[in-house]
């Protein structure tokens, strides 16, 4: 495909030189686990914007780990994937592929080195000093809070923190309020580029009833099995619900094998409770589609896309009272409810009202999901992006189209 024609100008009018425009951008994605993205947000995220900046012709490096899917092949919708060695353990993995992958994309000669997530800014450092490459950072989440890590690797992360906010060219945040956080912390302006949102297919009723669900008849949980996302408070609330309607947690741990079998074993004295692993495609979509309700009890997030796709999808939601939350659903609807984060009493009352009430799809209704479906798009998001690589190779001054 011909390559789209780059902005000519920055947000303040200033024009970019035309021999960095007229050409393609060598783009390097860092921090991924890799592609096919299945599992996981970051991966999702990075899966839209690759395949869309390679649909505009530039060159879109993706490295991969092996430990989470087999390589597609050379290239995957528009994207090279590369993989690149690392120790596959809970502390490691991750930094050492971020360093593996950094030293592979500086031997490539890219323009930018995209990394994603606050880990690999411990690495970034090396691409500012020993290259031409330009920087970029998207924040996803403060995974230094993360309750999963033991205090050395939350020492670890919280230095990777701090040089968050001080190596990159250009940060970039996926939530207004993680750029609240970076103006606080730091005083630096993050370019606000959300993640946006694509409502897969459904593979229709049957899809759920293989798990032992009926459509209509089961509350929704989607996510990594760790700690934050708080599923065991769902089932603590769940069990204080009288009734035959099911819930349905659909995903698997990530490094939290510990905590996933506790949560098995707290939910062994319910059978209305499913695990049904990690789903993805048309079997997520239909998850969504045939749901009473989703829920997110969540007490730490960037900007969740599970809760894009369930809105998207039409499905009533419920969840903690996070910023990142209420950013996306506002002040609520009938559909759209809400409560305080790690109050299990008042997360079991809403569940019993809205596993019994129709919800219904009220004119608010109708105005959050249509809010979320024209806000929480992948094409603006890479344009708005295009915009940050150019501001960072020409050192142009401004955090981005949109300041958080």
């Amino acid at each position: 495909m011909p390559r789209q024609a780059l902005p000519a100008t920055d947000p303040d009018g200033n024009r970019y030189p035309s021999a960095l425009t007229s050409r393609r951008l060598r783009i390097a994605m860092i921090g991924q686990k890799g592609l096919p993205a299945t599992f996981g947000g970051i991966e999702h995220h990075v899966e839209n914007i690759g395949r869309r900046l390679a649909d505009r012709g530039h060159d879109v490096t993706v490295y991969c780990r092996a430990s989470y899917a087999p390589l597609p092949g050379a290239t995957y919708l528009g994207m090279r994937a590369s993989s690149a060695p690392t120790v596959g353990t809970k502390h490691l993995d991750a930094i050492v592929h971020s360093a593996t992958s950094t030293m592979k994309a500086m031997a490539a000669g890219v323009d930018v080195v995209h990394y994603h997530g606050i880990g690999p800014a411990f690495v970034a450092p090396i691409p500012r000093m020993f290259s031409s490459a330009k920087v970029v950072l998207t924040v996803h989440g403060l995974d230094h809070q993360r309750a999963k890590w033991n205090p050395a690797a939350k020492a670890l992360l919280g230095t990777a923190h701090w040089m968050s906010g001080r190596v990159p060219d250009r940060l970039v945040v996926v939530s207004e309020e993680l750029g609240r956080h970076y103006r606080e912390e730091f005083g630096k302006d993050a370019a606000y580029i959300c993640n946006g949102v694509t409502t897969s297919g459904s593979a229709g009723p049957d899809a759920v009833r293989r798990f032992g669900l009926e459509p209509g008849r089961y509350a929704l949980f989607v996510g990594r099995l760790v700690p934050e996302k708080r599923p065991d408070l769902l089932i603590r609330a769940f069990r204080r619900i009288d009734g035959d309607l099911r819930l349905a947690v659909v995903g698997d741990s990530s490094f939290s094998d510990d905590y996933s079998k506790a949560l098995r074993a707290l939910a062994a004295p319910d059978p209305r409770i499913v695990f049904t692993g990690f789903a993805y495609g048309d079997t997520l979509g239909a998850l969504y589609e045939q749901a009473r309700l989703f829920v997110q009890p969540s007490a730490l997030e960037g900007l969740p896309l599970t809760l894009l796709e369930a809105v998207s999808h039409n499905a009533p939601v419920l969840v903690s009272d996070l910023p990142a939350h209420l950013e996306v659903i506002g002040g609520g609807s009938a559909r759209h409810r809400i409560v305080p984060v790690d109050d299990e009493e008042a997360l079991a009352e809403e569940l019993r009202r809205m596993l019994t009430d129709s919800a219904p799809l009220d004119h608010l209704s109708r105005a959050v999901r249509a809010s979320v479906i024209e806000r929480y798009s992948w094409d603006r998001a890479v344009e708005e992006l295009e915009t940050v690589y150019l501001d960072a190779l020409t050192g142009a001054a401004g955090a981005a189209p949109r300041a958080a």
